[in-house]
This record gives structure tokens, C-alpha cells and sequence, in this order.
């Protein structure tokens, strides 16, 4: 790890952050950086702490290791998927792709690798504390809330489902939210550093995030082979959401 640094003017204070991570000697320089920009952190050293801490304390975002004794983090992780959806910064010491990929698929929303800058970790955190809610559509009549219905394909907005020809299609959090602003903005395209930035909240991390979830919600909503295209590639533009 490189150094953070001091603490910078307008840096979102008061969040509580949980840390878990095994090595005591990089959690704790984690930890004191972190609190020098104004969290209250949390330090858990194996993932069954973690998942004590999460369950009896209110915590704003979590960063969380991969290799940790008696519970991994990807384990952690899934649990936490179960009931919650804070946002989760995973720290890696392996490059692989497929530890990127499988941290995703249980509802990442962002992936370190080790050794890591505490100034770029810190930055991370910042962006996913400020991140604004998405983009209001403009409302057609009521709430704005109505359900979105595009030939046998529903987008429930109130309980935030999806339905193919009647069936409930299993989306995780990210996936939903993904398919949800595209679908309140038919034909307009959006970059993937704009998806980031509204869907995430932040535009630090990888486009290839980006670049997975449409893939998995191409796959569970159009079907395998494709019989419906809903969200269309624009070759160096992004994408759009073809009704």
C-alpha cells in the first residue's frame, strides 16, 4: 500500500465503514487512513466477525477482503447480498479475471487489487459514499411509478421485479438498477462511463463492469438464444434501450 495522505476539504464525514480484513498490519493502516478523512471504521479480522459486526451495527459501505480465515469474502459477501444492498469494495491480492467476475456475479460494486494506493482506496470510498440517485424520468401520470411493459417483459418499479411472459426473472440489485434506467430512458444512449456514473455512482471503476452486466442481463432477460432485444450495442457510443 502507498500512502493517503492528509485529509481533504470536502470529504464526506460521519459514515461508518467496516474493514475486514485478516492481515492486522495492513487493516489497521486501512483503518487509521480512513478515519483520518472523518469515518468511523470498523475492523473485523475473519469474515464470521465481519458478518457479527454488519448484523448489530449500521454500516455505510464495507471493504472486504477475499482471503480471509473461517469465512472468505466472497462467502461474506453472498450473505450480505441476502438482505442488503451496501455498497461492498472488494480487496484482492490476485489479478484473475475470474475472481473479478465471480465478486460481480454476487453483487460487487467495486474491486481492488492488492497493493493498492490508500489514496486511489480512499477515493474509491468518497465516490460511493456521494453518489446521487439515479435520475428521475419524466413522469407520464400518478407516481411516475407505473410498471414498464414492453411486449411480454414487465419492469415492476415499486417492488423493483422483472417479468418475463409472466415469469419473475431473478436479477441481482445491480442488475435491476442497470435495466431499470435504461428502460426509463428508451432510445436515448448512454456510455458506459455514464452508466457508471448513474447506476454506480462513480466513474473510477472499471467500464467492463459495465460491459458484464449488460451481458448478464441480456442473458436473463432476452434469453439464450436471444428471442427479444431490448438493450441494443452502439459500437464506441454505448447503449440503448430499444422498446
Amino acid at each position: 500500500m502507498t500512502g493517503a495522505g492528509e485529509g481533504a476539504p470536502g470529504t464526506t464525514r460521519g459514515a461508518s465503514l467496516l474493514v475486514a480484513e485478516d492481515d492486522e498490519a495492513s487493516r489497521i493502516a486501512l483503518a487509521r487512513s480512513l478515519e483520518r478523512f472523518g469515518y468511523r471504521v470498523l475492523e473485523a479480522a475473519d469474515g464470521e466477525a465481519a458478518l457479527r459486526l454488519f448484523q448489530t451495527t449500521e454500516v455505510d459501505l464495507v471493504v472486504l477482503d477475499v482471503a480471509m480465515p473461517r469465512m472468505d469474502g466472497f462467502a461474506v459477501l453472498s450473505r450480505l447480498r441476502q438482505t442488503s444492498e451496501v455498497p461492498v469494495i472488494m480487496l484482492t491480492g490476485r489479478a484473475e479475471e475470474v475472481d473479478r467476475v465471480v465478486g460481480l456475479e454476487l453483487g460487487a460494486d467495486d474491486y481492488v487489487v492488492k497493493p493498492y494506493s490508500l489514496r486511489e482506496l480512499v477515493a474509491r470510498v468518497r465516490a460511493r459514499l456521494r453518489r446521487r440517485p439515479v435520475e428521475a424520468p419524466p413522469q407520464r401520470t400518478g407516481d411516475g411509478n407505473e410498471p414498464l411493459v414492453y411486449g411480454d417483459v414487465s419492469i415492476d418499479l415499486r417492488a423493483r421485479e422483472v417479468a418475463v411472459a409472466g415469469e419473475r426473472v431473478d436479477l441481482t440489485a445491480r442488475e435491476y438498477e442497470l435495466l431499470a434506467f435504461l428502460a426509463r430512458h428508451p432510445r436515448r444512449v448512454f456510455s458506459r462511463e455514464e452508466l457508471l456514473e448513474q447506476v454506480w455512482g462513480t466513474r473510477f471503476q472499471d467500464p467492463a463492469t459495465v460491459t458484464e452486466h449488460v451481458r448478464r442481463v441480456r442473458t436473463k432477460v432476452e434469453g439464450r438464444p436471444p428471442q427479444r432485444r431490448l438493450v441494443t450495442t452502439l459500437r464506441g457510443m454505448g447503449y440503448r434501450f430499444d422498446p
